[in-house]
């Protein structure tokens, strides 16, 4: 796959450079390339970032940092088999316990949200840093949700992180996630109040939280476009020209208004 020419594979963190200069050093530039692709891609365009992924991992599937990539890639693209393999290949090679909770959460994309549940309960998620706790919280209660289970998921969020008043990386989503147990259960009051908290902590966008709360609020948001259409339409009646209307002008409008609904979507 082409590589833009802007990239050089010095974007790389430092660990993974470290890790690539077991390679020869025309391959670890090669491979470097490659990597920075995935993570420039796997948000806009995890297709793009799986084709990369696949390259690095075919010239050199030894480096515990291109499995890691290889598996975040196949996750992105909801390939949750693959992913799994992946990330347990990444952390046998390198004895850590870092890829738990989103190995566990490849356990609920696989439909098994009770092997999930056991990895949250394991002693490897003791060794996890404070960060990664919090996500192994965040995979549990969805696998309790996914169990129909929605008391339990939001007796599983309840913790001194989601009571803090200090804002983390983690906070947003976790007062999210909050939230969204609470609407689910029929709690609208409560989860309005964590959406409002959970728009206080996303700071970069990171959740819906503020469309979710205006939602909650009865809130519309109207196109100022859809408007001056509207105008115009009203400004055109009863303009007697005596023109048919064109009947592919109606058919593209019925497929826009299917495209739309269809555009609507743990």
């Amino acid at each position: 796959m082409p590589i833009p020419e802007d990239v050089t594979g010095d974007e790389i963190d430092k660990d993974v450079r470290q890790e690539l200069q077991s390679l020869p050093k025309t391959l670890a530039e090669d491979v470097a390339k490659n990597l920075v692709m995935v993570a420039r891609l796997i948000d806009e365009d995890p297709e793009g970032a799986y084709g990369y992924s696949r390259v690095a991992l075919r010239l050199a599937s030894r480096v515990a940092a291109v499995r890691e990539a290889a598996g975040f890639a196949a996750y992105a693209n909801q390939k949750y088999s693959e992913a799994l393999a992946e990330f347990r290949a990444a952390r046998r090679m390198t004895g850590t316990v870092d890829l738990w909770p989103v190995m566990a959460d490849c356990e609920r994309g696989l439909g098994r949200p009770e092997k999930a549940l056991d990895m949250a309960g394991a002693p490897e998620v003791h060794k996890l840093d404070k960060a990664g706790q919090v996500e192994m919280r965040l995979v549990a209660a969805g696998a309790r949700r996914d169990m129909d289970q929605l008391d339990a998921a939001i007796v599983t969020l309840q913790s001194p992180e989601l009571a803090s008043n200090s804002v983390q990386p983690w906070t947003a989503r976790l007062r999210y996630a909050y939230a969204d147990a609470l609407l689910a259960a029929g709690r609208e009051s409560e989860a309005r109040e964590w959406f409002a908290k959970a728009v206080e902590a996303d700071r970069d966008g990171s959740t819906d939280a503020s469309d979710r709360l205006a939602e909650l609020d009865g809130v519309e948001f109207v196109d100022a476009l859809d408007e001056t259409e509207n105008e115009n339409d009203g400004e055109n009646e009863g303009d007697d020209t005596g023109d048919s209307e064109d009947p592919r002008e109606e058919s593209a409008g019925s497929a826009d208004a299917t495209a739309a609904q269809d555009d609507d979507k743990d």
